[in-house]
């Protein structure tokens, strides 16, 4: 079978030309197309490699921040020997991605599959870049070790302009998409996360827990409508996902229904590259536990707790100014992760929410930004708040940026971050972080 090789814009929905039009590099793709024009594939993605120093609370005059279970405080504190500075090589918020597709029409529907594979560079003989095995020593970054493979996408689509388009397979979520899709931290560092420690995974932070919750990478069948005047519409399903922070000596029971999402976009174009974009989202998931500990007669004392989120986006894009605005309201959803959190004792939900906003000017091959967020958690009730006094209450960042295009596809730059996390019962943890680094997209 003959193949021709092509350079051209990437025209299928793939998650790694929507992050190379996020960070305005051209979302183009190596194309091949078997000689009869049946078949296309390609492949695209990024590389890029940062410097990250961080400056963390010193350990002697740090407050003590719970995460009553699960992840929360995001702000790095020093050593009991007294080391508060942390000095790391590494990715930044997106690891490197190589994304394979292919693509035709048959019968007058538009089918395409994609293969994500997302390497990183930290040596955490991990088998994704969150979730480390750890060496014999109990450690992280150590000689005769090597990086993780995050295989976090796999997916096919097929539909018409007409009829819509069906999405089944691992793909990013609905609910938490554009705004990390916007943020401009996205080919930097942003919150250095686990780069501010000894064991660093092969991703930061970004803005993720810092005005938004993570979108992740969801197991999902979803159905998109037509165009309607710039409107469309994305309902679908999504395996459900276990709770992070669910008491001790709870087990999971299998779930009786799938998680639910649903999305609602707007484009209003004013001009070329001129536009106003808005969306809303909404998701919704049962957790079901056994808490065997509790027992009436000698039986096991079942709960459940519903999970839900509603988040608000716009995005006003004006010749080289863009201005970008965020809000999220979750119950038993939790913050920083999904349902991470999000309750306590056996299914009392705690109320969650989260700010984010970013300003950015593009004059030439220089890009400005400046973003700031904060996510927010409360107490369930009054017996949380006496079995947890210095739960966490708030995590915030601000985050300024320069990103400078030396070529189409290169972008240099360099970030600095300041990081606040403080509990319910007072005091605040405070750390600063810079970076330098490149991005190439591809």
């Amino acid at each position: 079978m003959k193949i021709r090789f092509a350079m051209q814009k990437l025209l299928r929905p793939s998650l790694a030309g929507a992050l190379l039009a996020a960070v305005a590099l051209p979302a183009g793709a190596v194309d091949l197309k078997t000689a009869d024009g049946d078949w296309t594939f390609s492949i695209d993605g990024n590389v890029n490699v940062d410097y990250i120093y961080s400056s963390c609370q010193s350990a002697s005059s740090a407050v003590a921040i719970s995460g009553a279970g699960g992840v929360g405080a995001l702000t790095c504190v020093g050593t009991s020997g007294g080391s508060n500075s942390v000095s790391n090589i590494g990715n930044g918020l997106l690891p490197a991605a190589f994304v394979f597709g292919v693509a035709t029409t048959q019968a007058g529907i538009d089918l395409t599959a994609h293969l994500g594979l997302y390497p990183g560079i930290a040596t955490n003989d991990g088998g994704s870049p969150n979730l480390q095995a750890g060496t014999s020593n109990g450690s992280s970054n150590t000689a005769l070790g090597s990086t993780g493979l995050d295989i976090r996408q796999v997916y096919m689509t097929f539909g018409t302009k007409t009829a819509g388009t069906f999405t089944l397979g691992r793909n990013i979520g609905l609910f938490g998409a554009d705004v990390i899709l916007a943020d401009m931290t996205l080919p930097g560092v942003g919150a250095p996360g686990s780069a501010a420690s000894a064991a660093p995974s092969n991703t930061t932070l970004g803005g993720i827990g810092f005005g938004y919750i993570y979108t992740d990478w969801l197991a999902q069948m979803d159905y998109t409508t037509p165009d309607f005047s710039g409107f469309n519409v994305t309902l679908g399903v999504f395996d459900p996902l276990n709770s992070l922070s669910e008491p001790a000596g709870a087990s999971v029971e299998p779930k009786k229904a799938p998680g639910f999402h649903a999305k609602v976009t707007w484009t209003l174009p004013f001009s070329e590259g001129n536009k106003f974009y808005a969306s809303v989202a909404y998701l919704t998931q049962q957790q079901d536990y056994v808490f065997p500990a509790i027992t009436t007669g000698g039986a096991a004392t079942p709960y459940s707790y519903t999970g839900n989120g509603v988040d608000v986006f716009a995005k006003l894009d004006l010749a080289g100014f863009e201005a970008v605005a965020y809000y999220y309201h979750g119950t038993g959803l939790g913050t920083t992760a999904l349902f991470n959190m999000g309750a306590f004792g056996l299914g009392d939900t705690r109320t969650s929410d989260g700010y984010f906003g970013q300003l950015t000017y593009k004059f030439g091959d220089v890009k400005l930004g400046v973003n700031y967020g904060r996510s927010n958690i409360k107490f369930a009730n009054s017996a949380d708040q006496t079995a947890n006094p210095d739960m966490l209450d708030y995590n915030q960042k601000v985050t300024g940026g320069i990103y400078y295009s030396l070529t189409k596809n290169l972008t240099l730059l360099a970030e600095y971050s300041n990081v606040k996390s403080a509990p319910q019962n007072g005091g605040t943890n405070t750390a600063n972080t810079f970076n330098v680094g490149a991005y190439l997209g591809f």
